[in-house]
């Protein structure tokens, strides 16, 4: 959808206002948006969509945007949305009780049919909590009542593994918005009541009722089975809603423009979903399969009509140059005046001319993921490049004109040596060297930023059966690494801390349990060791322990479409440090 002309509250648009999303005027901050989408609530549906972030966040999320823009399309919807208020606003809007409300026409959420979160990151659990407080709900579906907004949460985390919102939720929608926007809104037309569309919605890809299903507990940290109830009709595992091919698809991109956020006036578009690479680590990979190309005539099409309100292009891909069309795409994105600002590049991808369209455009700075420093553990993580081939790569983007280099680095990972903290020390003054060699030459110095992650065996991953590494081990790691690299001069190390990845991977890897621990950590401030403790829940189990033998994963219940026995084939490559090449 390219971008509309602002409207004015029509009739029927509720227009009392009850203050400010995001600490400033409402009404001011959409004089500052194009593309707003403003209809008549009189006979529609109505959708209030929430990131659970603040609106500078949320409006660079192009889940959000797309969604929004999917709801829209019909007719009989109204779609509008509503954001976490700032921190310093918070406590006193919570005593005033003063309502959650929609920022296109200050309706309150609870008037509308459903309340619908969009969830990208793990952090924002506890603030999807929050905000069906200030809403006036009960942030449990079990004591929730069908005269109140139907909650559904849905976005990226959801179909990695759902369970830990499961509790707040009455409808998980797991997969891709442009099956599920369509599957829900038949369900809505064809059920009488909240009971018969929960059952309806067990019919539809993609969309798991929690309350459909009873869990059988096996123990801290593990459950014996999920299974549906007894005559509730829900499938035994739900499958991921996903879309076949992209042909007849708009790619996700900006529908609203506005100053007022993180990428500020920058027009995002999808070009590439998925990634066939299959590092082993990588949920994303996995679960965005097959790889699916945006038609370029319509990508550059939605880039043309939205030139007038951007100046800048952010091209979202796990695999940007999977797009066979990119050099194409790059060339045309400048000869429109656009600054092109890509994702992390695959280095096996990276050529000469791709590295000269992105110095055309303007961009100076260039992302890569080696993930470690060592040729070995590259192999054992199918990450499939070698150090000689990211050196010759990296002086590629040097020579190309490029000044800084962000690299992605993780720490933890299986069969992790010494030396190999040591490599990833080496490698990036390599990187540095061959970076002050062409900058000598241009009279300018750049720089490196290398940020180092611990590894969290994500679910839907060759990892998910893995323990964590321990907290002890990987401090020390994070203190050795520190110190190696403490006097290597235009580098700056971002090395995450244990703690961070801890409650990440409690999280990630946990199941309905981990609920009780949200809800404790949005009533303390974020206070995560206090929260565990109040909830009286084993971390541990979660975390340090091999799941290899359990009888059931908490993620299992949603069908990602890929095999345990694909995985487990996998793990056993990882452990002999052996690639899986195959790209199909």
């Amino acid at each position: 959808m390219t971008p509309q002309p602002r409207t004015r509250h029509q009739p029927g648009d509720a227009p009392r206002r009850y203050g400010a999303q995001q600490g400033n005027d409402p009404l001011a901050t959409l004089e500052r948006e194009v593309g707003t989408i403003r209809k008549n609530h009189a006979g529609r549906l109505r959708v209030a969509l929430a990131f659970p972030n603040s609106y500078f966040v949320g409006m660079s999320n192009l889940g959000l945007q797309t969604v929004y823009r999917l709801f829209n399309a019909h007719e009989r919807v109204v779609c509008e949305r509503v954001f976490l208020p700032p921190k310093q606003e918070m406590a006193g809007r919570l005593a005033a009780r003063q309502p959650l409300v929609t920022l296109e026409s200050q309706t309150p959420v609870s008037a509308f049919d459903i309340f619908a979160f969009s969830v990208s990151f793990e952090w924002d659990y506890t603030n999807v909590v929050t905000m069906l407080r200030m809403a006036g709900l009960k942030p449990r579906a079990a004591d929730r009542t069908a005269r109140d907004p139907l909650i559904l949460v849905g976005g990226a985390v959801t179909f990695v593994n759902p369970e830990p919102l499961a509790p707040f939720a009455d409808v998980i929608a797991a997969g891709e918005g442009e099956v599920l926007v369509p599957g829900l809104l038949r369900a809505l037309a064809e059920a009488d009541d909240r009971p018969s569309l929960l059952r309806r919605l067990t019919q539809e890809r993609g969309f798991y009722i929690p309350s459909l299903y009873d869990v059988t507990y096996d123990g801290p940290g593990r459950i014996a089975a999920i299974t549906p109830k007894s005559g509730s009709g829900a499938p035994a595992t739900v499958n991921k809603a996903a879309v076949k091919g992209t042909d007849a698809l708009d790619p996700p991109s900006t529908v609203i423009f506005t100053p007022d956020t993180e990428f500020g006036a920058r027009f995002l578009i999808e070009i590439v979903r998925g990634c066939a690479n299959l590092c082993r680590f990588c949920w994303a990979g996995y679960n965005y399969l097959p790889v699916r190309s945006f038609p370029t005539a319509r990508i550059l099409e939605l880039a043309a009509a939205a030139r007038p309100y951007a100046n800048r292009v952010g091209l979202v891909s796990i695999a940007l140059c999977d797009h066979p069309d990119i050099e194409f795409i790059l060339k045309s994105l400048v000869d429109m005046g656009y600054g092109i600002s890509p994702a992390s590049l695959r280095l096996d991808d990276l050529t000469e001319p791709i590295i000269s369209l992105l110095y055309q455009s303007g961009e100076r700075s260039i992302t890569i993921a080696p993930e470690t420093g060592s040729d070995r553990l590259r192999r054992v993580i199918n990450k499939t490049v070698t150090n000689a081939q990211i050196l010759d790569k990296a002086d590629l983007i040097f020579r190309g004109g490029m000044e800084n280099l962000k690299l992605y680095y993780m720490i933890g990972l299986p069969t992790e040596t010494p030396e190999d903290l040591v490599a990833i020390r080496d490698l990036t003054v390599e990187l540095r060297d061959v970076m002050m060699g062409h900058a000598k030459a241009r009279g300018a110095i750049g720089r490196i930023v290398a940020s180092v992650n611990p590894l969290v065996p994500k679910p839907n991953t060759t990892y998910q059966w893995l323990p964590m590494t321990g907290t002890a081990t990987i401090e020390r790691k994070i203190n050795d690494l520190r110190h190696m690299v403490a006097d290597v001069d235009n580098v700056y190390f971002n090395i995450k801390s244990e703690r961070h990845s801890y409650y990440q991977g409690l999280l990630s890897l946990g199941d309905r349990r981990v609920a009780d621990v949200i809800e404790a950590a949005e009533q303390n401030g974020g206070q995560w060791r206090a929260a565990v403790a109040d909830a009286g829940l084993d971390a541990d189990a979660y975390l340090y322990r091999d799941r290899s033998h359990d009888a059931f994963l908490p993620w299992q219940i949603i069908d990602g479409g890929m095999k345990e026995s694909f995985f487990r084939s996998e793990f056993e490559k990882s452990e002999r440090a052996e690639w899986t090449l195959s790209r199909g």
